[in-house]
């Protein structure tokens, strides 16, 4: 076995790692690839398109950003205490089809990885993880499940409580999956959190830093666990678009 294969978890079909690394080293040997950020990205995926809208995620919060958007007739976020940005309770204001390119160091930038190794890739986070898990079941396949993390001042990756958690949300329900030792871990951390989901997110150290600055509504929002039935699939323009066939919630 390659040293590169090491790091991969290629004996397991359902696998779980962290950040831009984690996505490079397993996203070419799987056929899916679940990215979470769940303070904020992926919950504001799942919240534009639960009302009917589009997400375009991009990797830099720089004038490349506004081109990209006017290239896409969409929307740009710009900071948290705007009305368009990376909070999920403004975001659940917005009109309904709306088109939006909400860039992100952390899920978006990871998305953006991703889908050049030209697997399926999906936005989760705890809103919508047993739908994400039951559509990964109907698929099948090799599946990665990133948590995208925080970044601490230096660049360098922050391990987030968040993420994992909803990692483990969606890998406890793989059953007939092969989990690896990875993904093991992050299903029992669900488990033992699962019955004081809400709590223990507010407590983390991400989410003591939005109840600082005052986004306790965005907390409240992104622990709704299986509130949900939305898909976000990356499609070929780039787009995370809703797979989900079933009614909303």
């Amino acid at each position: 076995m390659t040293i590169s294969a090491v790091y991969q978890q290629i004996n397991h079909s359902a696998r779980f790692e962290w950040g831009y690394d984690g996505v490079r080293a397993l996203a070419p040997v799987s056929d899916l690839v679940v990215i979470i950020d769940v303070l904020s990205f992926t919950t504001c995926v799942d919240i534009v398109l639960s009302r009917e809208g589009v997400v375009f995620p991009y990797r830099f919060k720089d004038a490349s950003a506004a081109d990209y958007a006017s290239e896409k007739n969409a929307l740009l976020a710009g900071k948290r205490s705007e009305p368009i940005s990376l909070s999920p309770a403004r975001l659940a204001l917005l009109e309904t089809n709306s088109r939006i390119v909400l860039p992100s160091p952390n899920g978006a930038t990871c998305s953006f990885i991703a889908k050049d190794s030209h697997c399926e890739v999906i936005a989760a986070c705890l809103r919508n993880a047993s739908a994400v898990a039951r559509y990964i079941r109907e698929r099948g396949g090799i599946v990665t499940v990133i948590a995208a993390g925080e970044r601490w001042s230096d660049g360098s990756l922050r391990p987030s409580f968040e993420d994992m958690l909803a990692a483990g949300a969606i890998l406890s329900q793989l059953g007939a999956f092969e989990l690896s030792p990875e993904a093991k871990s992050a299903a029992a951390v669900f488990e033992s959190c699962k019955g004081e989901l809400a709590q223990m997110v507010a407590a983390c150290s991400s989410g003591q830093e939005l109840l600082a600055a005052g986004y306790e509504d965005d907390i409240q929002l992104a622990t709704e666990l299986d509130s949900s039935l939305i898909i976000p699939v990356l499609d070929k323009h780039g787009a995370f678009v809703n797979r989900s066939t079933s009614p909303r919630i």
